[in-house]
């Protein structure tokens, strides 16, 4: 019995159908030699012939699909750019799953009173001029039934950052989820969150401040629970590096220290709640705490609570592409330094209106406290000297999207800073621009 006759139909056809469709193209390309050797193939009985003709067909309608088919009959289908997705493995039901790339560049040109702008933030404009706010680019893929895999890494002037890279869980019981990798820990309203969707160019600088230019964030562990009460309530720990100067600021921050015991870790802890009010209007509440090592002496500690809350109107009720937004967050930290305990306040409250599709303006007040003992004195604070009198930053912009892929920001701000003789100001015109697959954002 010879090697072909030995194996399956379907496997049979398929085989012998690329012969021939390998035959068929050397055909017309030119005649084959004279002197070629006679091929050693069997003759074909009838019911092999329609299994050929079977799986020419079935190739033929594959590639006949429209671009934008993903089914399984259609492994190499396109997008509408042409571009072939890269697709990986996935164990559910034998399908596939993509890897969704984005980029986001964020562009800004700002303009700016004093020669020393006091803009925290890592991603804030911080001279007069061009500012290459960054490039992002989004990873994210499905990996098995089991885990999700996510990853933010920037690309700035100076040079490559690996800002979040993480694996989630998809399957565990109880509504639990875990989060293993490097993350920006889930504290607050803004700090999970990375600039394509903020509302204002730059931080609030409670944020920079506090926590750190990049954000409060670390390699670590997350567990959350969706708890079974009548109403939204979502439970949320973990435990991440204190380390980092731009990311663990009121921790250990730049300081060369290391893990001896789970003391030396940040410990965070978040409790969020939504409430639909009505069919218009929804409400998001949130409750954070945070503690920590700080660098100032022996099990020294800082703990930083915040309390949170999200009002949006949107009407659904009539045809309406407006919606209202308020959006506030206060935080309060308390650090032990050598002989003194002290204490600041820092917060922002912005509202944002979105009068139709492609526009929308807002407002934001932020104000920060400077360090005081206990007795209540301004205290000589070694993370920010230059505090000794409150802050107070009032921010108004203006928003344009052309289309869902960019955005145009025009941004004005005065800063009155207590420490200075007279206020700071600042202007932004910013772009933003996305290419690829992005999700949405949360609510």
């Amino acid at each position: 019995m010879s090697l072909l006759s030995r194996r399956k139909p379907r496997a049979l056809a398929v085989v012998l159908a690329v012969q021939l469709s390998t035959s068929a193209a050397w055909a017309q390309q030119e005649s084959p030699p004279t002197d070629a050797p006679a091929a050693d193939t069997p003759a074909l009985s009838p019911e092999e012939m329609e299994e050929i003709q079977k799986a020419l067909g079935e190739d033929a309608s594959s590639r006949a699909r429209p671009s934008g088919d993903t089914s399984p009959a259609s492994p190499t289908a396109t997008n509408d750019s042409g571009v072939t997705p890269l697709r990986l493995p996935n164990a559910i039901s034998g399908g596939t799953s993509f890897l969704n790339l984005s980029f986001i560049l964020d562009l800004a040109v700002a303009a700016f009173s004093n020669k020393e702008p006091l803009q925290g933030g890592a991603h804030d404009p911080t001279q007069n001029g061009f500012n290459l706010q960054q490039l992002e680019l989004s990873i994210g893929s499905v990996v098995d039934p089991y885990f999700r895999f996510d990853s933010n890494i920037v690309f700035s002037q100076y040079g490559v950052e690996i800002e979040e890279a993480y694996a989630t869980t998809l399957d565990l019981p109880a509504n639990l989820q875990v989060r293993a990798g490097q993350f920006l820990t889930r504290f607050g309203r803004i700090n999970a969150t990375h600039p394509h969707a903020w509302d204002f160019v730059d931080q609030p600088f409670v944020i920079s401040r506090f926590f750190g230019a990049e954000g409060n964030r670390g390699l670590g562990l997350e567990t959350s629970w969706l708890t079974p009460l009548p109403w939204y309530v979502e439970v949320i720990g973990s435990a991440t590096d204190a380390k980092g100067e731009a990311t663990a600021r009121s921790f250990f921050g730049a300081a060369n220290e290391r893990v001896l015991s789970p003391l030396d870790l940040q410990l965070t802890g978040a409790v969020k709640q939504f409430f639909p009010l009505s069919d218009d209007l929804s409400l998001l509440w949130g409750l954070s705490a945070a503690t920590g090592p700080n660098a100032t002496g022996y099990r020294n500690h800082t703990s930083i609570y915040g309390t949170d809350v999200y009002l949006k109107f949107r009407p659904i009720t009539e045809a309406s592409a407006q919606q209202l937004v308020l959006q506030a967050e206060v935080l309060y930290r308390r650090r032990q330094a050598p002989d003194e305990l002290l204490s600041d306040w820092g917060g922002y409250a912005q509202t944002v209106w979105r009068f139709s599709n492609r526009w929308a303006t807002g407002v934001r007040y932020e104000f920060g406290t400077p360090a005081k003992t206990q007795e209540g004195r301004i205290a000589n604070d070694p993370l920010d000297p230059e505090w000794i009198s409150d802050r107070h930053r009032v921010t108004a912009e203006l928003t344009f999207w052309p289309t869902e892929f960019s955005r145009l920001r025009l941004q004005a701000a005065t800063d009155r800073v207590g420490w200075r003789e007279s206020p700071d100001y600042s202007a932004f015109l910013a772009l933003e621009v996305v290419t690829g697959a992005h999700g949405a954002h949360a609510f």
